[in-house]
């Protein structure tokens, strides 16, 4: 296995830090828009690591939003495999750019999405992943996979909806992905301050769009931003957050290989979160329209979502100034094995103390890389294969989590989950 891995801001570096503790691929290509970066996490390779290990690594520039840049560079270097690892405007260029390139195509977010023009708030416009599920049979036809929505959520999450179809429920009533934290950054002072722990780009484009609902009788719809708040209790530590419909990936990707009555999405933001994202919303700072301001050098056209992400700290900086856990979930109710009523929650956490120790890599970034870097272990052993555009719950979830959970000592990842049984 050859992997070109496109981006290496805060995810791209945390899957390179993690592969390089694995031995299934040939080399490991790490590429950015700004060569620097790319050398840096390189470097980091060998110094943590030695030659030897770094001697399957190279790093390279690329331009993300040409796919002629990124089949150029997948054919250099003769990439089986091209992981996307930047924002999902991208999406587009790199998932035909592999696809040029005759590599297989891993993404952690799919294709964008646009409200439906008149009834954004009852009805779907163009669905996320409806871009690419369009050529899917193009990449069947070929004998290509893509594997879409291969992160935490997405990705681990479907995982387990899968898990839960095959070994833990007989009929399901919901999929309800739950993702909360207690995470705090602070400044030099020691105040807390707002700083997303992920890319803003990206959590404005999920929380501001309507999100996403999903029903058996009635097929996918849409809400209001934030809708059907509800307080959820998280484990290990972290209690109870309050949680709000989200547009995810889940809701798209689920009822295609998993046979539910309901799927959902909710995002444990908080009350903060919230009221800045609705501020940004009111003052069009969320969108990517680029707009026309006058600069000392005369005018200049600059997306005003870009703006907001520029004047917040990078992501992938705040681990040194950041406290707390991460949760990963999904919720599961419906009817047990024994037929009787069962409510299960399926969980990972990350604690941001381990995650800096070990990989000098925050925790929300750490546990997004994680998953991708499994799901390639499987396709390069063969214990997942397919072809067309596929997501994760289309394989078996069980080599999954087990090669997850087993100690690094016997050659898994040492990353245990949980399951947790709630009231039904």
């Amino acid at each position: 296995m050859r992997i070109l891995l496109v981006g290496a801001g805060g995810v791209g570096d945390a899957i390179a830090k993690i592969a390089a503790r694995r031995d299934f691929y040939d080399l490991l290509v790490v590429t950015d828009y700004d060569l620097a970066r790319a050398e840096r996490t390189v470097a980091w390779v060998r110094d943590r690591h030695g030659d030897e290990v770094a001697a399957r690594f190279a790093a390279d520039r690329i331009d993300a939003s040409s796919a002629d840049s990124v089949a150029d560079l997948a054919r250099r270097y003769e990439a089986t495999h091209v992981m996307n690892a930047v924002e999902p405007s991208f999406v587009d260029t790199i998932f035909a750019g592999a696809f040029a390139a005759g590599a297989d195509y891993l993404d952690m977010a799919m294709s964008l999405s646009h409200p439906h023009p008149e009834h954004p708030y009852s009805e779907t416009g163009v669905k996320l992943g409806d871009a690419q599920f369009a050529r899917a049979e193009e990449w069947e036809g070929a004998g290509r996979l893509a594997l879409v929505g291969m992160g935490v959520e997405p990705g681990l999450s479907d995982v387990f909806a899968r898990y839960a179809a095959d070994e833990l429920f007989d009929s399901i009533d919901e999929l309800g992905t739950r993702d909360g934290a207690n995470l705090v950054v602070r400044d030099e002072d020691g105040e807390e301050v707002f700083a997303p722990s992920f890319s803003i780009w990206t959590t404005i484009e999920e929380c501001l769009n309507p999100p996403v609902i999903w029903e058996k009788d009635r097929g996918w719809y849409t809400t209001a931003p934030f809708s059907e708040p509800e307080v959820f209790d998280f484990p290990e530590g972290i209690g109870p957050v309050e949680c709000v419909n989200v547009e995810h990936e889940e809701v798209l990707l689920m009822p295609r290989w998993v046979d539910a009555r309901r799927v959902t999405f909710k995002y444990g933001l908080g009350e903060q979160f919230i009221g800045i994202l609705k501020t940004l919303h009111t003052l069009g700072l969320d969108r990517t329209e680029p707009v026309r301001v006058r600069s000392a050098n005369g005018p200049v056209e600059v997306a005003p979502r870009d703006v907001v992400a520029a004047g917040l700290p990078d992501p992938a900086t705040l681990g040194p100034r950041m406290t707390g856990k991460t949760c990963a979930g999904l919720y599961v109710t419906g009817t047990g094995k024994d037929g009787a009523p069962r409510a299960v929650y399926l969980y990972h956490v990350s604690d941001n103390e381990w995650t800096m120790r070990e990989y000098e890599s925050q925790a929300v970034v750490w546990q997004t890389a994680l998953n991708p870097v499994v799901a390639l272990e499987l396709l390069a052993a063969g214990t997942w294969r397919g072809a067309g555009v596929l997501g994760p719950e289309a394989f078996p979830a069980a080599p999954f989590l087990e090669l997850m959970a087993r100690p690094e000592a016997d050659g898994g990842y040492g990353q245990a989950w949980g399951l947790e049984e709630r009231s039904a």
